[in-house]
This record gives structure tokens, C-alpha cells and sequence, in this order.
């Protein structure tokens, strides 16, 4: 077995920061160890990127009572230079909008 095709089942289009997004944006009042265990990373890993998100205005963190609820600004742009004429509620309406498709019906071409 070659060393590419070892490594070929261990990685991901979507990084963590974005699961983490995806996962806050279908619960905005989701724990952080929910979080964690949805994607499979550590509650700790989970925080960090939180704060990530944070600092880089992806969202915003309100208390409520004794749980946090977040808050997605879908407006920001994406970082990579590459993306960054998108903002990442694009990303975000591409998976969260598929999700709400019921199952078997097709997306219809606009053909006007």
C-alpha cells in the first residue's frame, strides 16, 4: 500500500472552523460539548474555534441565562484570498438549505 493511499480516507473538504459554524448556525443555543461530539473533536477543540470565530466576527456569543446563544453574521467574507469575494452565509445556505430539502425531492434547475 502506498503512502497517498494510506493518507487518502483521512481528509475532509470542510475544516473543523466550519463544521463548528454549520453546527451553531442549525442550533443557536447547541452546548459546546454537543458540538463536540456532533463532529467528534474535543469540547476543548470546540472553544478555541469558537473564540476563532469570535474575534474573526463570524459570530457573536450572548448569555442566556446560565447557556450561550449564538449569533452568525452571514455577511462576513470568507478568509482565504481565493473566497474572499464570498461571504459565509453562502457556505452555510449551500449545506444548511440541502439539509432542509426533503429527502427524494430534487432541486429544480430556474430555467426562466
Amino acid at each position: 500500500m502506498s503512502s497517498s493511499s494510506a493518507r487518502g480516507d483521512q481528509w475532509t473538504f470542510l475544516t473543523n472552523h466550519a463544521r463548528v459554524l454549520m453546527q451553531l448556525a442549525r442550533d443557536p443555543e447547541i452546548r459546546l460539548r454537543d458540538v463536540a461530539a456532533a463532529i467528534g473533536i474535543t469540547e476543548r477543540a470546540v472553544q478555541i474555534i469558537v473564540a476563532d470565530l469570535e474575534a474573526a466576527a463570524y459570530l457573536t456569543r450572548t448569555r442566556v441565562g446560565r447557556r450561550n446563544r449564538y449569533t452568525i453574521d452571514p455577511t462576513v467574507a470568507l478568509r482565504h484570498p481565493s473566497e474572499a469575494d464570498h461571504p459565509v452565509g453562502d457556505l452555510l445556505s449551500a449545506f444548511l438549505h440541502r439539509e432542509d430539502t426533503p429527502e427524494g425531492a430534487g432541486v429544480e434547475p430556474d430555467t426562466t
